[in-house]
């Protein structure tokens, strides 16, 4: 069965929010977290806003991959 491509996020009815990377569970947000990253990612690109919520984003190695021989052109 294929997964879900990118991030998602589930909304619950008390008020939890669940987001998920590739339909695994990536964090949960409770109470005003939640509710400032629903008015982030309504205001927003969601996927990014997911990815800088649950952490992953820009691990600092971009540059080093960037430099490295088999990537030059």
């Amino acid at each position: 069965m294929p997964r879900p491509f990118g991030f998602s996020y589930d909304r619950r009815p008390d008020g939890t929010v669940t987001i998920t990377h590739q339909g695994r569970p990536a964090g949960t947000l409770r109470g005003a977290r939640a509710e400032k990253f629903l008015a982030e990612a309504a205001s927003g690109d969601a996927q990014l806003v997911m990815a800088r919520w649950t952490g992953a984003y820009k691990h600092g190695n971009e540059r080093t991959a960037r430099d490295h021989p088999r990537n030059r052109r």
